[in-house]
Protein backbone atom coordinates (compact mmCIF):
# COMPACT_ATOMS: atom_id res chain seq x y z
CA UNK A 1 0.00 0.00 0.00
CA UNK A 2 1.18 3.50 -0.73
CA UNK A 3 1.05 5.98 2.12
CA UNK A 4 2.14 9.60 2.41
CA UNK A 5 5.93 9.56 2.55
CA UNK A 6 6.46 5.87 1.76
CA UNK A 7 4.92 2.44 1.52
CA UNK A 8 3.76 -0.19 3.97
CA UNK A 9 3.30 -3.93 3.79
CA UNK A 10 -0.33 -4.94 4.09
CA UNK A 11 -0.86 -7.42 6.90
CA UNK A 12 -3.55 -10.02 6.60
CA UNK A 13 -6.72 -8.71 8.21
CA UNK A 14 -8.26 -12.18 8.53
CA UNK A 15 -7.45 -13.32 12.06
CA UNK A 16 -10.17 -15.98 12.11
CA UNK A 17 -9.42 -19.41 13.51
CA UNK A 18 -10.03 -20.98 10.11
CA UNK A 19 -7.58 -18.65 8.36
CA UNK A 20 -4.85 -19.02 10.99
CA UNK A 21 -5.24 -22.81 11.09
CA UNK A 22 -4.10 -23.04 7.46
CA UNK A 23 -0.78 -21.28 8.06
CA UNK A 24 2.28 -23.55 8.61
CA UNK A 25 0.11 -26.55 9.46
CA UNK A 26 3.00 -29.07 9.42
CA UNK A 27 4.97 -27.07 11.96
CA UNK A 28 1.92 -26.64 14.20
CA UNK A 29 1.18 -30.37 14.15
CA UNK A 30 4.77 -31.23 15.10
CA UNK A 31 4.72 -28.70 17.94
CA UNK A 32 1.34 -29.97 19.15
CA UNK A 33 2.66 -33.54 19.29
CA UNK A 34 5.80 -32.53 21.20
CA UNK A 35 3.80 -30.41 23.64
CA UNK A 36 1.33 -33.22 24.36
CA UNK A 37 4.25 -35.49 25.27
CA UNK A 38 4.94 -33.15 28.20
CA UNK A 39 1.49 -33.89 29.66
CA UNK A 40 1.19 -36.71 32.19
CA UNK A 41 -1.99 -38.58 33.09
CA UNK A 42 -4.05 -36.81 35.80
CA UNK A 43 -2.33 -33.46 35.03
CA UNK A 44 -4.06 -30.07 35.31
CA UNK A 45 -3.38 -27.98 32.20
CA UNK A 46 -4.48 -24.77 30.51
CA UNK A 47 -4.51 -24.81 26.72
CA UNK A 48 -4.91 -21.51 24.92
CA UNK A 49 -7.27 -20.98 22.00
CA UNK A 50 -4.59 -20.66 19.31
CA UNK A 51 -4.18 -22.92 16.33
CA UNK A 52 -0.82 -24.34 17.42
CA UNK A 53 -2.18 -25.38 20.82
CA UNK A 54 -5.27 -26.75 19.06
CA UNK A 55 -3.04 -29.36 17.41
CA UNK A 56 -2.42 -30.93 20.85
CA UNK A 57 -5.96 -32.34 20.78
CA UNK A 58 -5.07 -35.38 18.66
CA UNK A 59 -2.48 -36.60 21.13
CA UNK A 60 -4.18 -35.65 24.39
CA UNK A 61 -7.06 -38.01 23.69
CA UNK A 62 -4.80 -40.93 24.72
CA UNK A 63 -4.21 -39.39 28.17
CA UNK A 64 -6.25 -40.27 31.27
CA UNK A 65 -7.74 -38.18 34.04
CA UNK A 66 -6.78 -34.74 32.74
CA UNK A 67 -8.26 -31.52 34.06
CA UNK A 68 -8.18 -29.12 31.12
CA UNK A 69 -8.82 -25.39 31.44
CA UNK A 70 -9.84 -23.71 28.18
CA UNK A 71 -11.15 -20.51 26.70
CA UNK A 72 -11.69 -22.20 23.30
CA UNK A 73 -15.21 -23.45 22.69
CA UNK A 74 -14.00 -25.50 19.72
CA UNK A 75 -11.35 -27.26 21.80
CA UNK A 76 -13.87 -27.83 24.60
CA UNK A 77 -16.14 -29.58 22.10
CA UNK A 78 -13.27 -31.70 20.73
CA UNK A 79 -11.85 -32.75 24.10
CA UNK A 80 -15.19 -32.88 25.91
CA UNK A 81 -16.02 -36.11 24.07
CA UNK A 82 -13.58 -37.88 26.42
CA UNK A 83 -15.59 -38.72 29.56
CA UNK A 84 -12.35 -39.22 31.48
CA UNK A 85 -11.45 -35.51 31.21
CA UNK A 86 -12.64 -32.73 33.46
CA UNK A 87 -13.12 -29.67 31.23
CA UNK A 88 -13.22 -26.17 32.72
CA UNK A 89 -14.32 -23.54 30.20
CA UNK A 90 -13.58 -19.93 31.11
CA UNK A 91 -16.56 -17.66 30.59
CA UNK A 92 -16.46 -14.26 29.01
CA UNK A 93 -17.16 -12.40 25.80
CA UNK A 94 -17.54 -14.90 22.98
CA UNK A 95 -15.73 -14.16 19.70
CA UNK A 96 -17.32 -16.17 16.91
CA UNK A 97 -14.43 -15.73 14.45
CA UNK A 98 -11.95 -17.17 16.98
CA UNK A 99 -14.38 -19.44 18.83
CA UNK A 100 -13.07 -18.30 22.20
CA UNK A 101 -14.07 -16.39 25.33
CA UNK A 102 -12.11 -13.39 26.62
CA UNK A 103 -12.58 -10.31 28.75
CA UNK A 104 -13.01 -9.56 32.47
CA UNK A 105 -15.10 -12.66 33.20
CA UNK A 106 -12.43 -14.95 31.73
CA UNK A 107 -9.70 -13.12 33.69
CA UNK A 108 -11.73 -13.38 36.92
CA UNK A 109 -12.21 -17.11 36.34
CA UNK A 110 -8.52 -17.85 35.70
CA UNK A 111 -7.59 -15.84 38.78
CA UNK A 112 -9.48 -18.44 40.86
CA UNK A 113 -7.27 -21.28 39.60
CA UNK A 114 -3.70 -22.39 40.42
CA UNK A 115 -1.43 -25.39 40.05
CA UNK A 116 -1.84 -25.97 36.32
CA UNK A 117 0.67 -26.08 33.49
CA UNK A 118 -0.13 -23.45 30.85
CA UNK A 119 0.37 -24.15 27.15
CA UNK A 120 0.48 -20.74 25.49
CA UNK A 121 0.72 -19.72 21.85
CA UNK A 122 1.54 -16.21 20.73
CA UNK A 123 0.99 -13.99 17.71
CA UNK A 124 4.49 -12.54 17.94
CA UNK A 125 7.78 -13.20 19.65
CA UNK A 126 10.72 -10.88 20.12
CA UNK A 127 13.74 -11.35 22.37
CA UNK A 128 13.44 -7.81 23.78
CA UNK A 129 9.65 -7.20 23.69
CA UNK A 130 8.82 -10.76 24.68
CA UNK A 131 5.59 -12.62 23.99
CA UNK A 132 2.84 -10.67 22.26
CA UNK A 133 -0.73 -10.93 21.02
CA UNK A 134 -2.59 -9.14 18.24
CA UNK A 135 -5.38 -7.93 20.56
CA UNK A 136 -5.34 -6.43 24.02
CA UNK A 137 -7.95 -8.73 25.58
CA UNK A 138 -6.07 -11.89 24.67
CA UNK A 139 -2.81 -10.39 25.96
CA UNK A 140 -4.47 -9.44 29.24
CA UNK A 141 -5.97 -12.89 29.76
CA UNK A 142 -2.69 -14.67 29.00
CA UNK A 143 -0.82 -12.39 31.42
CA UNK A 144 -3.07 -13.76 34.15
CA UNK A 145 -2.83 -17.34 32.86
CA UNK A 146 0.97 -17.20 33.06
CA UNK A 147 0.99 -15.45 36.44
CA UNK A 148 -1.22 -18.16 37.99
CA UNK A 149 0.39 -21.18 36.30
CA UNK A 150 2.82 -23.52 37.99
CA UNK A 151 4.72 -23.64 34.70
CA UNK A 152 4.27 -21.96 31.29
CA UNK A 153 5.19 -23.69 28.06
CA UNK A 154 5.39 -21.67 24.86
CA UNK A 155 4.15 -23.19 21.60
CA UNK A 156 5.36 -21.08 18.67
CA UNK A 157 6.48 -21.85 15.14
CA UNK A 158 9.19 -19.95 13.27
CA UNK A 159 6.72 -17.44 11.77
CA UNK A 160 6.19 -15.85 15.20
CA UNK A 161 9.76 -14.51 15.17
CA UNK A 162 9.13 -12.43 12.06
CA UNK A 163 7.42 -9.55 13.86
CA UNK A 164 6.17 -8.90 17.37
CA UNK A 165 2.47 -8.15 17.74
CA UNK A 166 1.23 -4.94 19.29
CA UNK A 167 0.20 -6.10 22.78
CA UNK A 168 2.75 -7.49 25.21
CA UNK A 169 1.92 -10.64 27.18
CA UNK A 170 5.17 -11.01 29.10
CA UNK A 171 8.88 -11.74 29.16
CA UNK A 172 10.42 -14.79 27.54
CA UNK A 173 12.06 -15.44 30.93
CA UNK A 174 8.59 -16.29 32.31
CA UNK A 175 8.41 -19.31 29.99
CA UNK A 176 9.66 -22.64 31.36
CA UNK A 177 10.03 -24.36 28.01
Amino acid sequence: DLVYGGATIRRSEDQSLESRAQQNIEGKRAIGKLASELVQDAEMIFIDCGTTCFEMRHYLKAKRGLTIILNSTLLATELGENNDFSIIVLGGNYRHDRMDAIGPLAVNAIDQLRGYIAFIGVDGLDMEFGLSASDIQTAHLYQHVMKNARESILLADRTKFLAPSLYRIGDIENVSR
